[in-house]
């Protein structure tokens, strides 16, 4: 050892501390400005305009096309039946070519039309939204000191919010005004022959449509956010009745597990820790702290992973195992790191929207919360219309189809596990007994094939009806709904004004609107911003999981939360446990801290 140690300190670069490259993907101590410029160098620009062609261009070309060749196309049928003047069989003809493509592709054209909405949004409507927004809040932040006036500064916000959406909304309507004299909505037969002379009104026709859904959306938006219940902070916890079942929850998030003892965690670079000393010193503190008064669930609310590779879940894996007594308890939902980091080492990469990367995340991440939780879990049954079988049971007949997947990524079996991924989430633990309480996982991750953008958070409307199914199968229950990312940006003072953008559900105020008919039945948990935050919009209270592994702190923390059976089917929330790492949390010896 001693000979090992001396041969170290001769070295000129010590690889155990790591270098510059450690700190490339890290925001740490560099603006985002500089981090732009830093990926604009680094951009495959090839790659860059065939995403562009396929999620932005070519959707907007078959949007401003669809009109002109639909009634150009009605008028030739409508030609070669002259005899039925009325038009009636080209109309039943239109109408059974639409229900068949209903009836045999609706839930994949569904799932396929809400992504690319919600695309758009992501893309051009939440960041100029979240912008305008977020800059007139943080403006506030400096002129109402925080702690200081709440409902005066949960008022302001709302203004914020909609002047935000009415000056985003204005600019959209005036470009749709600047492209409208060179539309054309009706096709004729002639267009057909000469296709060439649609191309100016077809790119009209794209900025009216998209300007026009702009415009709309970001003020529908912006003052469904102003006129909900403002988020504050919370301080009622109840007081334990005696007598009453009580349940302890510790959650453990975002503990972005590396593949190596001596790898840095993206995020944070050098200044972050090394390997994953962390992770085990947060599990064997929790398993001390379950030996002397049991815990019933260890949630684990996404990030497990730093950038969701095999050597990572590997790592983690290897870890948890080590604590089976925590490890029978543990759920597992996916963060954005799990899924949506394309490249650890190059956040200017991207991948193309069918590239198999992204699926193989997939499944890496369902593979692991299979082997914890498959037996324990409830997923839809579609054809039941509840949920009915375990997560097990439903991925037993494409247990092949996956592994042959992870073997030779065959673009057909990418399509298919595709399926199979959205088809698991939520996944429920029912309660026991039927009042007791249940937990509802959610999949809140927006599909991203940039590793710049891989923050941003969506719960779609299927898992949202299905979450509705849950709470209607199991009247009486009281609920954790547990997701990675929160649900709307809370009243907590940030430093910098870039740690306000991009990083929450992008349909949060719908999501909050959506479980707020349960009151206090439930409450929302959840991680992805590395704080320790307890807050409520109206009702529904909220639970923000610091990270016991990214956190600055020297002695980084995690919670045991306390729920309790309350009077008239409330889930009342006590007072939590805060279980501080102190020093055993620092590497090893070996590492440098």
């Amino acid at each position: 050892m001693a000979e090992a140690e001396d041969t170290n300190r001769k070295l000129l670069i010590d690889p155990r501390e790591g270098d510059v490259e450690d700190d490339a993907a890290s925001p740490r101590d560099r603006s985002l400005l500089i981090m732009a410029g830093a990926m604009l160098v680094e951009i495959n620009f090839l790659k860059l305009s065939l995403a562009i062609v396929l999620m932005i261009i070519v959707p907007a070309i078959v949007l401003g096309l669809a009109p002109l060749v639909v009634t150009g196309w009605y008028a030739q049928v409508s030609r070669s039946f002259t005899t039925l003047t009325t038009g009636l069989l080209p109309a039943l003809a239109t109408l059974v070519i639409v229900g068949l493509a209903a009836w045999y592709g609706g839930k994949p054209l569904f799932r396929t039309a809400e992504r690319s909405f919600w695309s758009l949004i992501s893309l051009v409507v939440q960041p100029g939204y979240a912008f305008f927004r977020e800059a007139l809040r943080h403006l506030g932040e400096r002129v109402i000191p925080y702690g200081m006036a709440p409902r005066t500064r949960r008022t302001f916000s709302a203004i914020a919010t909609a002047v935000a959406g009415l000056a985003l909304s204005a600019i959209a309507l005036w470009l749709a005004w600047l492209a409208w004299p060179e539309t054309r909505w009706v096709g004729s037969v002639s267009d057909l022959r000469v296709p060439q002379r649609l191309i100016v009104p077809t790119l009209a026709n794209s900025a009216v449509l998209i300007g026009l859904f702009l415009g709309v959306a970001a003020l529908v938006w912006s003052l469904a956010d102003a006129t909900m219940d403002q988020p504050r902070d919370y301080e009622d916890f109840d007081l334990q009745e005696p007598g009453r079942p009580i349940w302890r929850v510790a959650q453990l998030s975002d503990l972005h597990a590396v593949g190596s003892a001596f790898e840095f965690r993206i995020e944070a670079g050098r200044r972050g820790p090394r390997g994953n000393g962390k992770i085990e010193a947060a599990l064997a503190a929790l398993s001390r702290a379950h030996a002397q008064n049991p815990l019933d669930i260890v949630l684990m609310s996404g990030d497990m992973t730093d950038c969701g590779r095999s050597t990572e879940w590997a790592e983690f894996s290897a870890i948890l195992n080590r604590y089976p007594d925590l490890r029978e308890r543990c759920l597992m939902l996916p963060g954005n790191h799990d899924l949506n980091v394309v490249d650890r080492s190059n956040p200017a990469r991207l991948e193309l929207p069918l590239s198999i990367g992204k699926n193989l995340r997939q499944m890496r991440a369902l593979s692991a919360m299979a082997a914890v939780q498959g037996e324990r879990v409830l997923v839809m049954d579609h054809r039941a219309g509840r949920f009915a079988r375990t997560l097990d049971t439903a991925l037993a007949p494409h247990r092949e189809t996956i592994t042959a997947f992870a073997d030779t990524g065959n673009f057909r079996a990418s399509l298919q596990v595709s399926r199979i991924w959205d088809e698991v989430f939520p996944m429920i633990v029912p309660p026991r007994p039927d009042d007791g309480l249940g937990v509802i996982l959610l999949n809140s991750n927006a599909e991203a094939n940039f590793s710049f953008t891989n923050a941003l958070g969506l719960v779609p409307s299927e898992q949202m009806r299905d979450l509705t199914i849950a709470t209607r199968q199991f009247p009486h229950a009281r609920w954790l709904i547990a997701l990675h990312h929160h649900l709307i940006e809370y009243p907590k003072p940030v430093s910098a004004f870039a740690a306000r953008i991009g990083t929450a559900l992008i349909n949060g105020s719908a999501f909050v609107r959506k479980i707020k008919p349960l009151g206090r039945r439930a409450i929302a948990m959840h991680g992805h911003r590395h704080i320790d935050w307890v807050g409520a919009c109206g009702a529904t209270r909220i639970i923000s999981a610091p990270s016991p592994v990214m956190s600055p702190m020297a002695q980084p923390y995690f919670y045991i939360h306390r729920f309790a059976a309350g009077a008239d089917g409330d889930l009342d929330l006590l007072l939590p446990e805060r279980v501080s790492l102190g020093e055993e949390a620092q590497p090893p010896a070996m590492a440098v801290s």
